[in-house]
């Protein structure tokens, strides 16, 4: 995953993409903010055959001895302090604008989809999309509505006699798409990848990680989370004393859950993503909670078994639902229906919780547009649909087929390090070629796409569509039970601004959406295009092989290929980036604040083998083009505009509670440390800007970390 991804994602994706630095987030989302002419034919190089052209503003750069020093502030500071962050917005940079591009590209879409959707063939995606949008829309309705729509589940919350009623409860709301507590969906075996299983997952808290619950220095926000609670109850009818009862009370429920969670850090380890069990082994761990009920209400046969993934967390959820007073499980359950309704509902809910989760949280000081809101739950509910309709519009076969040139000479720059590692065996090596040879890339947009038929979206009930679309897309899911693993399945849209890895099936994935400038540019030079979408491509690949991917093997099992020798030598070198990382302290005002070397290092393996893998791609273009190779464009040589379009990439800034939360939640560094942390560990770097030991991009040779 090349940059932190907060849209919610199937569970079937969460589970296999968590291993590759992104799952499914466990604070609620933020409310819904919920092929014509024909090109030439492309050469071996990333470029189109053309007279060099710019395409970097040298204005923006620094002092030249700067970029010795600090980088990220040479190509980036005169950026930043030009471009604040917008009031409606946390973070701010290279990655948001061209966000901002796609949302406008999908307004575009969905507005005039909305427009003709009367007169579209009923049942087509255009048509539901429309109605879809406008129901999102219409806060008249909405606002007459209030929270009507949810008053059914909150009725049947009420009507709970006992705890022996709960996990009937349970099973019925998860068969609707919405579970509580804990996850539920489809994924590969980790054991036999070619196979799709169920997987059960913990979940159900409500602030961002398991150290907010009992660490001292989150009590402030701990109190604003119950205010905010307390707040959802007052909206659905409550008194103000018994909505403070109901708040507190689901705070110690979620502190219990929260005490027996893996921490996240814990869970990039595979085997705390895995426990493989018989619907019996799991019915001892949970003698409270019949499993087998479970399955038949969601329509789900097993066979030899599921993954029970965290068995303290779920004997934690049995021995609440056999001594938790009624009281509390009430209050629970009815404050997350509300906090997972509430986007969906009436404006008086909208703003409780951008609220907390905006303003309190991350410091956002504005709400988003509605209309970025309502365009939030149609890639929500309706993602790939949407996704159809923007790659007819806005992405041409000539740009995948560039695409795959990049991606060609990236996995070719690969596997030539792989074969040249001097720190690895033979053995070893051959298995590595063996995974690298059957990485399967999949550019832009599936193959083919996935049926909507089935969906009922109306124009007129905004949060019935929604829970339409959370039924149909729970469904869709959990039908993958039992099933091949289909590598051709992708689990991003293909206008979302961001790629990825999925160890699980060996897929390197490349959205449309982030195939273009300032990653990719169809007459830009070598260097700025391998800077950009070659690190890219180079990121992803490298997950394949980094602290977590490695441990699975090309067929997507988790299996160790290593020799112990080769291990060991691997742990030392990731070790040292671990010391790297969390050394950095992104935040001035507070310096005791650090980035978490052990989250992020997934990340920062990808990115520095990913950039390591683009240089040695871009040296063997030069090689093709030496003509263009030795010639510089604004003063400024091909490997130095490499590392230029890298840190660029990086450009931007954030909110000091936003990167309070990401340094707890993130599995990515900051952006100043990712434009300067990979550059600072290569020779070639130091090289291309003359800087010197000494200097501060200068890593002591004996502190160099070089993996792949």
């Amino acid at each position: 995953m090349i940059q932190q991804y907060l849209k919610p994602l199937a569970l079937a994706t969460a589970v296999a993409l968590a291993l590759a630095g992104c799952g499914k987030s466990e604070q609620p989302a933020a409310p819904a903010p919920a092929k014509p002419a024909t090109a030439p034919a492309p050469a071996a190089s990333a470029a189109v055959a053309a007279a060099p052209k710019s395409v970097f503003d040298v204005a923006e750069l620094g002092a030249p001895g700067e970029a010795c020093s600090n980088f990220n502030a040479f190509v980036n500071a005169k950026w930043v302090a030009a471009n604040p962050i917008p009031a409606d917005q946390t973070v701010w940079g290279a990655f948001s604008m061209l966000h901002e591009k796609s949302l406008a590209e999908q307004r575009q879409l969905v507005e005039d989809a909305e427009k003709n959707a009367a007169g579209a063939k009923p049942g087509s995606i255009e048509q539901k999309i429309g109605w879809l949008y406008h129901s999102s829309m219409d806060m008249d309705a909405r606002n007459k509505a209030g929270f009507d729509p949810i008053k059914p589940e909150l009725a049947s919350i009420e009507a709970l006699k006992s705890n022996k009623d709960l996990p009937a409860w349970l099973n019925q709301t998860f068969a609707k798409g919405d579970g509580r507590v804990f996850d539920f969906g489809s994924g590969a075996d980790f054991k036999d990848a070619k196979i799709q299983i169920a997987y059960t997952v913990q979940s159900g808290l409500g602030l961002p990680t398991t150290d907010y619950y009992t660490d001292a220095k989150y009590k402030d926000i701990r109190d604003s989370y119950v205010k905010y609670l307390a707040k959802l109850f007052e909206l659905s009818g409550s008194s103000a004393a018994d909505a403070g009862r109901k708040a507190a009370l689901t705070m110690k429920f979620e502190t219990d859950l929260a005490k027996n969670s893996v921490p996240r850090v814990e869970m990039r380890k595979p085997e705390n993503q895995y426990h493989f069990v018989t619907v019996a082994e799991a019915d001892k761990l949970t003698p409270h909670f019949d499993w087998s009920a479970f399955f038949k209400a969601q329509g789900v046969t097993i066979d030899k078994g599921f993954s029970l993934s965290q068995p303290k967390f779920f004997a934690e959820f049995d021995r609440l639902l056999a001594r938790a007073p009624l009281a509390e499980w009430k209050a629970y359950l009815e404050a997350h229906t509300l906090s997972s309704s509430a986007s969906a509902l009436s404006e008086p809910f909208v703003d409780a919780q951008f609220d907390f989760y905006g303003k309190t949280l991350r410091g956002q000081p504005q709400q988003q547009p509605q209309w970025k809101r309502s365009l939030a739950s149609v890639n929500s509910a309706m993602g790939q649909a949407l996704g159809q309709l923007y790659v007819a519009k806005y992405f041409t076969p000539e740009a995948k087929a560039r695409a795959k040139v990049l991606v060609d000479n990236i996995r070719e720059a690969l596997k030539a390090r792989i074969q040249n590692l001097d720190w690895m065996s033979d053995a070893t090596k051959a298995k590595a070629l063996d995974k690298w040879s059957k990485f399967l890339p999949k550019i832009g947009y599936p193959d083919h796409w996935r049926s909507w038929d089935g969906l009922a979206i109306t124009p007129d009930n905004y949060y019935a569509n929604m829970e339409a679309a959370g039924k149909f897309n729970y469904d869709y899911d959990i039908a993958k039970i039992g099933k091949p693993t289909d590598r051709q399945d992708w689990g991003m849209t293909p206008q979302t601004v961001n790629a990825y890895y999925n160890p699980t099936d060996n897929t390197i994935n490349f959205p449309a959406a982030i195939l273009q400038p300032p990653f990719f540019y169809a007459k830009g030079d070598d260097a700025i295009n391998y800077g950009g979408i070659g690190a890219v491509i180079g990121h992803e690949s490298s997950h394949g092989f980094d602290d977590q991917g490695s441990q699975f093997d090309g067929d997507g099992n988790n299996v160790n290929w290593w020799t112990k020798a080769d291990k060991a030598k691997f742990d030392a070198r990731t070790d040292k980036l671990v010391q790297q990382f969390d050394s950095y302290a992104p935040l001035a005002d507070h310096p005791e604040l650090h980035v978490n070397g052990k989250l992020t290092l997934g990340e920062n393996i990808a990115d520095l083998g990913g950039l390591n893998i683009a240089y040695d791609a871009l040296q063997a273009a030069m090689k093709k083009n030496p003509a263009e190779a030795s010639e510089k464009i604004d003063g400024y040589t091909e490997d130095q505009r490499f590392f230029l379009n890298w840190a660029r990439v990086w450009r931007g800034s954030i909110r000091e509670k936003a990167q309070m939360v990401y340094l707890n939640a993130d599995p990515h560094s900051p952006m100043q440390f990712r434009a300067m942390g990979a550059p600072s560990n290569m020779p070639a770097f130091a090289a291309a800007f003359q800087c010197k030991p000494g200097d501060a991009m200068v890593r002591p040779a004996d502190k160099q970390v070089k993996i792949w």
